[in-house]
């Protein structure tokens, strides 16, 4: 098994849309490249002040899914030029960013990024090294699983397709 790290707005969609994926093995919700001389939580990282983003963590089995087939579900349901914005979701935590913890992942990450980024002005999706991750609170795990109709910013049509992949 193999973790790579989704930055994409709120966390409780991104977490349901991209555990729809087959291939992926376990999600979790978390706060991710922010200050580390803390332990966040979710009301110091909605502060804004000190660099978080909610981000989960996907761990997936690359012989059934490799990761630039993640990577490109994962750009289905974000906005990669909306800087700190996704849906309703407005400041630094819902930036979106891409974020890993071994080498062979990195190449792949940045040349897809790289990629990505041709032709899109205002292109702000961050690539780059894990430099910390703290799971959130339990009540952010599987929220839409237990919560269906609770808010989220991507689409019933977005989930389907990426459950197609």
């Amino acid at each position: 098994m193999i973790e790579i790290y989704f930055a994409g707005g709120c966390f409780w969609g991104v977490e349901k849309a991209i555990s729809l994926i087959r291939g992926v093995v376990s999600t979790q919700c978390g706060y991710a490249n922010g200050d580390p001389h803390l332990i966040p939580d979710y009301l110091l990282v909605c502060s804004g002040k000190f660099g978080y983003a909610e981000t989960v963590r996907v761990e997936y089995d690359p012989d059934m899914i490799p990761l630039e087939r993640l990577i490109k579900g994962f750009f289905t349901i974000i906005d990669p030029c909306s800087l700190n914005k996704q849906g309703n979701d407005v400041g630094v935590q819902y930036r979106t960013g891409i974020y890993w913890t071994d080498e062979s992942s990195a190449d792949v990450v940045r040349r897809y990024v790289a990629e990505k980024a041709v032709g899109l002005p205002g292109f702000c999706t961050e690539a780059e090294p894990l430099r910390n991750f703290t799971p959130a609170e339990d009540y952010h795990q599987g929220y839409l699983d237990r919560n269906p109709d609770g808010y989220c910013h991507i689409s019933v049509y977005e989930m389907e397709e990426l459950s197609r992949l």
